[in-house]
């Protein structure tokens, strides 16, 4: 190991007491975890891996991202690992570990606050589109004579078939002899039908009648008692007795 990477390695230890692993003389792992946690983002970490060349720091070190909580896709991997390469190439020819890592650690917090800003922005949309179907829905389509006149039908329809099928479940409940009682009831008329049969109700006795019934007038009956009575007033007053 060159007395360069061995002062490294010892500032590096002090630093990531915890997140360091030394695998060798020429190679390192770091646990490397966003600078800035942004609010509602999940956890997220990555391992740095660090392999040194002979010539370092006159050369880059190879690089490798691997996701240790949540997830890194591959082009989010290449968009750090050339980040870190260009970081790489302003610090050539000095100790760069800790730049690299740094740098990471704000690119990780970028990416973290870019991934909650999308994923908000995929909630209101999704809110949206409810809001807007909502919409739609209560505010329905116009009502044209057409539309409604085909509504009416079909409701008139629903009815019609939703009073069979519930007169078809009463009838099955019923008894034999209850059924045929039902079914009368069924043909009756109602005091509706029969106003609508005879419009004129004062007159309804008379349609009602059977055929060759002669009606008779009460008054002409009592005028004619009275006359009677008056009569036989007469006999009495010009009686023999007189």
């Amino acid at each position: 190991m060159s007395s360069i990477l061995q002062e490294e390695f010892e500032v590096l230890e002090s630093i990531y007491p915890s997140e360091l692993s030394i695998l060798s003389d020429r190679q390192i792992q770091i646990d490397v975890e966003p600078d800035v946690i942004a609010d509602g983002a999940e956890l997220f970490k990555l391992k740095l891996s660090v392999n040194y060349p002979d010539d370092y720091p006159d050369a880059l070190p190879e690089l490798e991202l691997e996701a240790v909580d949540g997830e890194l896709d591959e082009s989010e991997s290449d968009t750090l690992l050339q980040s870190l390469a260009d970081v790489g190439d302003e610090n050539m020819g000095m100790a760069m570990t800790f730049t690299l890592v740094s740098h990471l650690r704000e690119q990780l917090s970028t990416l973290v606050e870019k991934r909650v800003q999308t994923r908000m922005a995929e909630e209101h949309e999704k809110e949206r589109l409810a809001i807007e179907a909502e919409e739609a829905r209560t505010r329905g389509t116009p009502v044209t004579i057409e539309s409604f006149k085909a509504w009416k039908a079909k409701f008139d329809r629903e009815i019609a078939q939703r009073k069979v099928r519930d007169e078809e479940e009463k009838l099955r409940a019923l008894t034999p002899k209850e059924r045929e009682e039902f079914k009368k009831i069924g043909t009756r008329w109602t005091g509706r039908q029969l106003f609508e049969r005879n419009r004129n109700l004062e007159h309804e006795d008379d349609s009602l009648m059977e055929e060759g019934t002669v009606s008779v007038d009460f008054s002409l009956y009592a005028r004619t008692q009275v006359e009677a009575n008056f009569v036989e007033q007469d006999r009495v007053h010009f009686s023999d007795s007189d």
